[in-house]
């Protein structure tokens, strides 16, 4: 299958759709988090109150980035095109969804995105567990290998792969996992311009 035919598009946000802004060895301070450890999974790992208590001040600080995001080079433009392509397209972050349709508003997006279609870490298991990924699957009704997963980061391809859907990697200047990609564009515009050539 080759990218023009894939009609069913699934994003990451941060870093993908946007400029990354998280300074995540600053948030693991913050949290008291060692800085080796992933923080989803370490929170998981808290006792209940300690791990509310820290979830939400993350919430509080990611709703702060959300509300000042910016586009990524081409996302706007790629996104668009999508849309009007009449594709179906979906986001899944290891944000809060709350946050991922603030962000969409933010950046000029949100009307491309059905609101159902945006998965977050309370939706889904957060990447690389393929678990979201296979959830849109069933929602759109369509088999994971007509599919495509976009990302800027390993966890992204990685859940792209368990799922069983194509990937591609963007926003970085080189590919550091050509065995987990099977595009790789250096930003949304090369990604676009893909898509026609």
């Amino acid at each position: 299958m080759s990218l023009q035919q894939v009609r069913h598009w699934v994003f990451d946000m941060d870093g993908t759709l946007t400029l990354a802004v998280h300074d995540f060895p600053a948030i693991k301070r913050a949290l008291d988090i060692p800085l080796q450890e992933d923080i989803l999974s370490h929170l998981a790992a808290l006792p209940t109150a300690v791990s509310a208590a820290k979830h939400a001040w993350l919430l509080e600080h990611e709703r702060e980035l959300a509300l000042a995001s910016q586009p990524a080079p081409g996302a706007v433009e790629l996104v668009r095109e999508l849309a009007a392509r009449g594709y179906r397209l979906g986001i899944l972050t290891r944000n809060a969804r709350e946050l991922a349709h603030v962000t969409l508003e933010a950046i000029g997006l949100a009307e491309c995105f059905a609101v159902d279609d945006v998965l977050g870490r309370d939706e889904a298991p957060p990447k690389p567990d393929p678990g979201g990924l296979l959830k849109l699957a069933q929602r759109w009704n369509v088999e994971p290998a007509n599919m495509v997963m976009v990302g800027d980061y390993r966890f992204d391809l990685d859940c792209g792969r368990a799922a069983g859907t194509h990937t591609v990697l963007v926003n970085l200047p080189e590919n550091p996992w050509p065995e987990l990609t099977d595009w790789y564009a250096v930003d949304c515009f090369a990604l676009r311009g893909m898509l026609t050539g």
